[in-house]
């Protein structure tokens, strides 16, 4: 099957930073699917990897998580779904990626593919939906319904893959009063038409920018990128027993804990990849959520936040998409389709 892959560590701009290849096709065993991918997007996951990991000595490493596709075949323990069906996910991060025509992945992890989209319109948002879904349910604790009617969530970032699609889950299954971040008037213009009920700048003090919409403070905040430079301005917009949830890797150094002790803030980290890295009694908790977020798409009340095609999954485009996300002036999810 072709792949694209690595060998060593490289920026970008290296021409063996991502190489085309042929590797032999996969085989399902237990719960496993065998996929055949259509289409792909790419994360900052992606890039993370790519420039923090390398692979063993003689050894190559296929990165992509994001895929739509169809199973081609079952393993012997799969009660999920059969051959023929159309499914999307973002895979685990344990386990050979997804920029390969032909992937092995958990059915435990994997959902029905909204009927509504293209394949390539799909592969924009498993691992951003899953991200936003576990981060704004499971870690910051929000209830689904309108009772939330004095709460509301500040996104920092709001404007990227993940944003886009928390502000979304936001507005239209919470009561919460939504505002997110941006700072130029493309992006601002992006999470407003998105569903935020507010929109501030996130170049300025947050405070300043808050007191702006009428609101003195939030009871949540849900921090996506640069929550280091962040991290004062939110312990200072976060109201008493507020949460704060993130998803970004900032430096310890600019991460003081000792400053949410005095309001009680309660801080939790979301990562995607855990439920699957570790086997999690609750793993199925994917399945059922990337199925209900297929209902939400079909029915017309989550969009797909695909911005950009860059044409066939091979190298020289993913290199391209790779060097797009770490300029950190995307919008929305980069996407492949097919195999060239």
């Amino acid at each position: 099957m072709k792949a694209v892959a690595y060998r060593e560590s490289l920026p970008i701009s290296e021409e063996q930073s991502l190489i085309d290849l042929e590797l032999p096709d996969p085989h399902p065993t237990g719960r496993d699917l065998l996929v055949s991918v259509k289409a792909i997007s790419v994360n900052p996951v992606d890039t993370k990897v790519r420039r923090n990991t390398a692979p063993a000595e003689g050894e190559t490493k296929v990165l992509g998580w994001d895929a739509s596709g169809v199973v081609e075949a079952v393993g012997p323990d799969v009660t999920l779904f059969k051959p023929g069906d159309a499914v999307w996910y973002a895979g685990s991060i344990a386990r050979p990626g997804t920029n390969a025509e032909l992937h092995l992945v958990d059915e435990r992890i994997v959902g029905r593919k909204p009927e509504s989209l293209s394949h390539a319109e799909a592969a924009a948002l498993p691992l951003t939906s899953i991200t936003a879904w576990e981060l704004l349910f499971d870690r910051l604790g929000v209830l689904p319904g309108r009772s939330q009617t004095n709460q509301s969530l500040l996104v920092i970032g709001a404007a990227g893959g993940v944003g886009s699609i928390l502000i979304q889950l936001a507005r239209r299954l919470t009561g919460l009063t939504v505002i997110g971040t941006a700072s130029r008037p493309e992006t601002t213009e992006w999470v407003r038409s998105l569903g935020a009920h507010h929109v501030i700048d996130h170049s300025k003090p947050l405070a300043d920018e808050l007191r702006k919409t009428g609101l003195s403070n939030v009871t949540h905040v849900a921090s996506l990128t640069h929550t280091g430079a962040h991290f004062a301005d939110i312990v200072e917009v976060l109201a008493p027993q507020g949460k704060l949830a993130l998803i970004d890797d900032p430096d310890p150094a600019q991460i003081n804990v000792l400053l949410l002790k005095r309001k009680s803030i309660s801080l939790h980290w979301e990562l995607m990849f855990t439920r699957s890295l570790f086997d999690t009694p609750d793993i199925l908790a994917q399945h059922r959520l990337l199925n209900e977020m297929a209902d939400l798409v079909d029915a017309g009340l989550i969009r797909t936040t695909f911005s950009e095609h860059l044409g066939t999954i091979n190298a020289h485009n993913l290199k391209h998409a790779h060097a797009l996300i770490e300029s950190g002036t995307t919008q929305g999810k980069i996407v492949l389709e097919g195999f060239g």
